[in-house]
């Protein structure tokens, strides 16, 4: 708590900038979010992920936005703002620029993972295994409360957190190149600005995406159990790789609708966290 106390009305931009990016992000991708989840999940192809939100009606399509959206703003508000005021004060103490970056993206992503029961409620809500044992997110969180331990909100940890650190890194330290190599007149037009800062985050989240899918897979492939033994990551992984033919081209299933799931939502935060730090200095 003494760590929010101390911030300066700078640091505290940052975490409200990330908040905002993120709320207008999942508005936007909930959708693509949950195709590429049923991809992940069952292992199926695009036009039968999509078919069963079809079947299923669009009364059942925005199911299990709570999470991402309270997780997804949490972790957007801590990745930026934590980000930023863990590495001003490693560039005071004269730290390499640099390695003050990795460190404050990294202690950023570890962090984010404390929002992880949030990706675990997510999990069941999205999973139409469980679409008549969970009305909402309420009841998901107070079944688990009730009948389960506090450790089963936390199943699928360990991939999240392999995850988080390392793509916070590539995600700060290639923005600032792209920031600095790609610098836009101060008399161009604002649509230029806008476009680049759109084409900074998109191309960076979409490799991140592509990196780190297989991260995602064997979280979602853990948290769908509800109760029971926890699996480590080299028994899910086994487990992942036998269900599908033995075949390790199946662990990216879905890898082109979250390319592009991530392509347009981290364009999207890139712009609305620029835009808002911007109007709101201005204000």
């Amino acid at each position: 708590m003494s760590f929010f106390v101390h911030l300066s009305q700078e640091e505290y931009l940052e975490f409200v900038c990330g908040c905002g990016a993120a709320i207008i992000n999942v508005g936007i991708t909930f959708p693509i979010n949950k195709i590429i989840f049923r991809q992940m999940l069952h292992g199926v192809g695009l036009r039968n992920a999509s078919s069963q939100l079809v079947n299923e009606g669009f009364s059942t399509l925005y199911r299990g936005i709570g999470p991402p959206l309270f997780q997804k703003t949490l972790s957007t508000s801590l990745m930026f703002g934590t980000y930023d005021a863990i590495q001003r004060p490693l560039l005071e103490s004269n730290l390499n620029s640099r390695l003050a970056k990795i460190i404050a993206a990294l202690v950023a992503g570890t962090a984010e993972a404390a929002l992880t029961p949030f990706e675990r409620v997510q999990t069941l809500l999205q999973d139409n295994n469980y679409n008549k044992h969970f009305i909402n997110m309420r009841h998901a969180i107070k079944v688990i409360a009730t009948d389960y331990s506090v450790s089963e909100f936390y199943r699928g940890l360990t991939p999240i957190l392999l995850r988080n650190g390392p793509s916070n890194i590539s995600f700060f330290l290639l923005r600032e190149t792209a920031n600095t190599c790609i610098v836009i007149p101060p008399t161009a037009w604002t649509g230029y600005k806008v476009f680049k800062e759109f084409l900074t985050g998109a191309f960076i989240g979409s490799l991140n995406s592509a990196l780190f899918y297989p991260c995602n897979v064997l979280k979602v492939h853990m948290q769908s159990n509800l109760g029971g033994p926890f699996k480590s990551i080299k028994q899910a992984t086994i487990e992942i790789y036998r269900l599908r033919g033995n075949r390790v081209s199946y662990f990216y299933r879905g890898v082109h609708m979250n390319y592009t799931r991530s392509f347009i939502s981290w364009g999207v935060v890139n712009v609305a966290y620029e835009n808002l730090k911007s109007f709101i200095k201005s204000n």
